[in-house]
């Protein structure tokens, strides 16, 4: 064989292993790219959207201290000033150490079952820097952030109970309250509304921020309370007016200025329904203050900071549900329509039958609650400028939604906190001797004075 021949053989057999092997050789050209480009698709943390939770978190805790804590403050009288200082600040401690231990698992803990969120994350087991939670998109945030922002709404909620029974009830009464209700009431709900594999989500009911879960079942249960607790010495005799409206402004205005951060944040990222939610937050909230202002005129004749302040919780109040969900004009008018239930329930029906809510947060926030997690149902609607139904879902549909939520929230709330509050009875007893309470519970429960002369 020539050589000529043989480089001829050559060169054929050459060209022919490559034309074998060059679908092999682009296949691993091409699969190279294509398995970065799977690493690169495994959803990573916005730095945005993570610095953006950070900061809503920290100002749902800014609306517990000192916010929530100064707004009751003012309206008990200056004996009991630090015992309402105490209670929301050592209520929200004490949830915040439950919440890691087992109420982050119980309300998020990844269980298929309706109601509870199971055990599989007690004590934040497998949270850890690099875990993630899911958006209400294709995003992702550390689970850290989302475990601590929902960790302040179960810090709060108790804490708006105790404006209800202020000025009479054991401090250990109420810090064990809260623990027991936490556990039984509140966790249960959160992960019924807010948990993929809940209840209440399962329906497809709208409950932006906490219409159900924080402000109905704060309401409910502090209506109980007043009830359970009873009435204050003197009520209806002696003169109980808030000593100080300047504080409560104060608070008002801080729960205003961190309630951004609780509807915004709810939205998990900082996108266009976080910027709905603070479109509707600051517009639903003016138009309750001028609402409220309005109605004390005619029925009062003049309008009070007191009922500015109350105007300014209710109509926070009532976007809770729905901040992210409806639209600015539907923000407005239910706005508009809660100050004027809500002032019927605090000056007609806690006169009618006579129970004694301090600082009427049934009145406010489980009424406000109420209305609007019904009305977000409504509101939602595209033709009134909201977001939208699931798809083949009507207004009326969703509307009955609502209704079911609603109920829920009540029957479990209302029977679950009956039954802790007689526990707590039971346990530690719920309110002072007649002495302390006269005394006032700032020197009688904790030895000291809000002012001295």
């Amino acid at each position: 064989m020539s050589f000529t021949k043989f480089s001829s053989t050559f060169a054929r057999i050459g060209a022919a292993s490559a034309a074998l092997l060059a679908p092999a050789i682009a296949f691993a050209q091409e699969a190279a790219p294509a398995a970065a480009e799977a690493a690169a698709a495994a959803p990573v943390p916005d730095k945005g959207d993570t610095a953006f939770m950070f900061l809503c978190t920290i100002l749902v805790l800014f609306m517990l201290v000192p916010g929530l804590a100064l707004f009751y403050g003012g309206l008990v009288r200056a004996k009991n000033m630090l015992s309402v200082l105490m209670q929301c600040t050592v209520i929200g401690a004490s949830i915040m150490l439950v919440w890691v231990i087992y109420g982050y698992s119980f309300a998020f803990g990844g269980s298929t079952n309706a109601f509870f969120g199971g055990t599989a994350k007690l004590f934040l087991s497998g949270v850890t820097m690099d875990s993630t939670a899911a958006t209400f998109s294709d995003a992702v945030i550390p689970e850290y952030i989302f475990m601590l922002f929902q960790m302040t709404f179960a810090a709060i909620t108790p804490a708006l109970i105790i404006g209800a029974f202020a000025e009479r009830i054991k401090f250990s009464a109420a810090i064990l309250f809260c623990l027991l209700w936490v556990t039984f009431v509140y966790f249960p709900i959160a992960h019924m509304v807010w948990d993929a594999n809940g209840l209440i989500f399962g329906w497809g009911a709208f409950d932006f921020a906490g219409g159900t879960v924080v402000h109905i079942n704060a309401g409910v249960a502090g209506l109980i309370g007043a009830i359970m607790v009873g009435k204050r010495t003197g009520y209806g005799k002696d003169m109980m007016a808030p000593h100080s409206m300047t504080l409560t402004m104060v608070g008002a205005a801080m729960l205003w200025f961190g309630w951004f951060g609780f509807n915004a944040g709810s939205n998990l990222e900082a996108s266009g329904g976080a910027m709905l939610a603070t479109v509707n937050t600051f517009i639903a909230t003016a138009a309750a203050i001028v609402s409220w202002a309005f109605v004390e005129s005619l029925t009062r004749g003049k309008s009070s900071m007191l009922g500015a302040a109350s105007g300014m919780i209710a109509g926070l109040v009532a976007i809770t549900p729905a901040a992210g969900i409806v639209g600015p004009m539907g923000a407005i008018v239910m706005g508009l329509i809660v100050s004027p239930l809500c002032y019927f329930f605090v000056s007609v029906v806690k006169n009618k039958f006579g129970y004694d809510d301090t600082a009427d947060v049934f009145g406010v926030h489980g009424i406000g609650g109420l209305f609007g997690a019904l009305a977000t149902g409504i509101f939602a609607s595209t033709s009134l400028g909201g977001i939208g139904y699931a798809e083949g879902v009507t207004m009326g549909a969703q509307f009955f939604t609502q209704v079911k939520a609603v109920l829920v929230t009540l029957v479990w709330c209302g029977v679950g906190s009956a039954i802790l509050y007689k526990i707590t009875d039971v346990i530690v007893g719920l309110r002072v001797p007649v002495e302390a309470e006269r005394e006032g519970l700032d020197l009688a429960s904790h030895g000291e004075a809000a002012y001295h002369s």
